[in-house]
């Protein structure tokens, strides 16, 4: 296995820009160590510690106290699998889904919505718009509690223009 093959290259991506819709969740200030293939951020803060945003529940999650515990962590029970999400991109990859450059894996419907983390749930988004749709969603819904029923409203549409968002994000 080589680690390349479940993240995303970060070279030529304007991450400062790409990662403006999730502002509010992200501390002001960090170094963006790696980002695997469904756009979740390893991110590392000042005090060198490792944190994870899990773009499928919107969450921020202390992994490591420095890259050396991660590194240790990552080889531990299934956080390889679970972090880089590695069965479901080998099974991706299988399926013909190969991503692009500025491209990764996104969800028809998120799995903090009852998503499955599945090749069906799955689709290939540009980054840009990856972060820009999720971040409002997630920042929207930061606070319900466990079980709320949620409704997206789209604004902006010209009156008879239909919108069909294809089940993405749960839309």
């Amino acid at each position: 296995m080589k680690l390349s093959d479940y993240l995303i290259a970060q070279e030529g991506i304007d991450w400062p820009q790409v990662l403006q819709p999730m502002h509010w969740i992200l501390p002001r200030e960090f170094t963006l160590w790696l980002v695997n293939r469904f756009g979740d951020l390893f991110i590392v803060l000042d005090d060198g510690s490792v944190h994870h945003l899990d773009m499928g529940t919107g969450g921020v999650t202390k992994l490591a106290d420095d890259k050396d515990d991660f590194g240790e962590k990552i080889d531990l029970d299934d956080n390889a699998n679970d972090w880089l999400m590695i069965p479901l991109v080998d099974q991706l990859v299988a399926s013909g889904m190969i991503l692009g450059p500025g491209q990764c894996y996104s969800y028809r419907q998120l799995p903090v919505l009852g998503g499955d983390y599945t090749v069906a749930n799955t689709v290939i988004q540009d980054l840009s718009f990856h972060y820009a749709t999720l971040g409002p969603i997630f920042e929207k819904i930061k606070d319900l509690p466990d079980g709320s029923k949620v409704k997206f409203v789209v604004e902006g549409l010209k009156k008879g223009r239909n919108f069909n968002s294809g089940g993405l994000f749960g839309v």
